[in-house]
C-alpha cells in the first residue's frame, strides 16, 4: 500500500511534472459534461419549450445508466478493442458515441417535435457517459503511481465540476443567446481534444492475471474482493465512512429555507461559498494525503468531515445569523472536500488493477448507496426529532465510520493495511 517514500514533499512535486496525472485530470472533463447535460440542461430545454413537467420528469430518468454501469463493467474488463488497448481503446469508443450522440441531438432543431426522442438520445447519452466513466476510472487505476494519486483525485474533482458548469450551467446561458442546436453542436465537439487526449495517453501496463473469460470478469473481481482479510469490514466502511455528511448534506436546501434564510442567502451558501470551499477542500485534501500519507489523513479528515456539523447544531438553535450560516456550510463543505480526497484515493487502492474497471464500479456503487437513502432517510428523522437532534444524530451516524477505520487503519499508521494484489495460486494459473 505504498510508503514513505512515496508521499511528502517529493512525491507532490513528481505528481505534478507527470503526464500520467495529467491525462487523468484532463479525461475526467470528458466526464463531465454528458452528465451536466443530460442531469442539468436537457430537463431545462424541454421545460422551456413547453414539455409537460411529467414527461419532463420521465426524462430525468435517463441518469439511470450511472447507476447501474457496475452491470455491464466485466465487459470492459474482458475484451479489448482492436486499437489502443484495453483501457484508452474503449474511451475512443465511447468519445466517438458522445460525439455522434451529441450532433444527432443539435439535429432535431431548437423545439423538437417528438420530446421522447430527445429523452431516447439522453438515454444513449447517459449509457455511453457511464462506459465512459468506468473506463476512465479504471485507466485511473491502473496507470496512477501512489504519490500521484493524491493530486489526481483532487485535480480531477475540480475539472469534472468546471465540465459540468459548461454543459449544465453556461450552455443554457448560452441557448438563451444563440440556440440549443449550436450549443449542442459546440459541446459535441469538445469530445475532439477529448479524443485527442485519449490518443496521447499513456497506456498502462496489462497486470498479470487478467480475466481470459467473462465468467472470470464476473466472479474473479467478486473473490479477490471478498477474500482479502476484514473484507466485510472494509466494504462496510466504505459505505459509512461519508454517511454523517451525507445526512447532514441531503437536506440542506430545506433546512436554511426553515431556518428564515432567503433565496439569496441560500445560493450565496450554497452555489458559491459551498462549491468553492467543496472543490478547494478535495484539492487540499488530495495533495495532504500524498504529503502525510492516507492513513494519517483518513482519520484527521473523517473526524473533520464528522464534527463539523456542529456548526449546523449551532445554526439550528440561532435565529438568522449570516456569518455564522455562511460559516458553518463553508466549513462543512470543505472538510467534506476533504474527506472526499482521501477517500476517493483509498477506493483507487483498493482496486486491484487486473479488475479495475468491475471493482472499481462495485466500490464506488457501495460508496453512492448512502446518498441514495440519505434524503428518504433525513426527511423522516427532522419530521420526528426536529433540526437541532437531526444534526446531532448525523455526528452519531459519523461514528461507526471512524470505528471502522480503526480495524484497518490503526490510529497513527501512514497507510491502510489492506492486501490488493492476487492471491499466488491465480497468478500462477494465470502464467501458465
Amino acid at each position: 500500500m505504498g510508503s514513505g517514500k512515496d508521499g511528502g514533499f517529493k512525491g507532490i512535486v513528481a505528481a505534478f511534472r507527470s503526464w500520467r496525472t495529467a491525462a487523468v485530470v484532463l479525461l475526467s472533463f470528458s466526464s463531465g459534461l454528458p452528465l451536466g447535460l443530460v442531469w442539468i440542461a436537457i430537463p431545462d430545454w424541454m421545460r422551456s419549450t413547453g414539455v409537460d413537467i411529467r414527461l419532463v420528469g420521465l426524462i430525468t430518468l435517463a441518469q439511470a445508466p450511472w447507476s447501474l454501469k457496475v452491470f455491464w463493467a466485466p465487459l470492459l474488463d474482458r475484451y479489448a478493442p482492436p486499437w489502443l488497448g484495453r483501457r484508452r481503446g474503449w474511451m475512443a469508443v465511447t468519445q466517438v458515441a458522445l460525439l455522434a450522440l451529441g450532433l444527432a441531438l443539435a439535429g432535431l432543431g431548437a423545439h423538437p417535435d417528438t420530446p421522447w426522442v430527445v429523452g431516447a438520445l439522453a438515454l444513449a447519452i447517459a449509457f455511453a457517459a457511464a462506459t465512459q466513466d468506468i473506463v476512465i476510472d479504471a485507466y485511473a487505476v491502473d496507470v496512477l503511481r501512489p504519490e500521484e494519486q493524491g493530486l489526481a483525485v483532487g485535480a480531477r474533482t475540480a475539472l469534472y465540476r468546471a465540465a459540468m458548469f459548461v454543459a449544465g450551467g453556461a450552455s443554457i446561458t448560452l441557448a438563451g443567446r444563440f440556440s440549443w442546436p449550436a450549443v449542442n453542436v459546440g459541446l459535441a465537439l469538445l469530445y475532439l481534444p477529448m479524443l485527442l487526449v485519449t490518443w496521447r495517453a499513456p497506456e498502462p501496463p496489462k497486470p498479470a492475471g487478467s480475466p481470459a473469460t467473462l465468467a472470470e470478469a464476473v466472479w474473479l473481481p467478486l473473490r479477490g474482493l471478498f477474500s482479502r482479510p476484514r473484507a466485510l469490514e472494509i466494504l462496510a466502511f466504505v459505505v459509512c465512512y461519508k454517511l454523517a455528511d451525507n445526512l447532514a448534506g441531503a437536506l440542506i436546501r430545506p433546512f436554511l429555507f426553515d431556518m428564515g434564510y432567503s433565496d439569496t442567502d441560500r445560493g450565496v451558501a450554497l452555489a458559491t461559498i459551498g462549491l468553492a470551499a467543496t472543490l478547494s477542500g478535495t484539492f487540499i485534501g488530495g495533495l495532504v494525503t500524498t504529503a502525510i500519507g492516507l492513513g494519517h489523513s483518513l482519520w484527521v479528515f473523517g473526524f473533520l468531515q464528522v464534527f463539523s456539523n456542529l456548526g449546523y447544531v449551532l445554526v439550528a438553535a440561532s435565529p438568522v445569523n449570516r456569518p455564522l450560516m455562511y460559516g458553518a456550510t463553508g466549513f462543512e463543505s470543505f472538510t467534506s472536500g476533504l474527506g472526499t480526497g482521501a477517500f476517493a484515493v483509498l477506493l483507487l487502492r483498493l482496486t486491484e488493477k487486473r479488475f479495475s474497471a468491475t471493482q472499481y464500479a462495485l466500490l464506488t456503487s457501495l460508496f453512492g448507496l448512502p446518498r441514495l437513502i440519505s434524503g428518504p432517510l433525513s426527511g423522516f428523522l427532522v419530521s420526528a426529532f426536529g433540526w437541532l437532534k437531526f444534526f446531532w444524530i448525523t455526528i452519531a451516524a459519523g461514528l461507526p465510520g471512524l470505528l471502522l477505520l480503526a480495524r484497518f487503519v490503526p490510529l497513527g499508521a501512514r497507510e491502510p493495511m489492506v492486501a490488493v494484489e492476487a492471491p499466488p495460486d491465480e497468478l500462477e494459473g494465470a502464467s501458465e
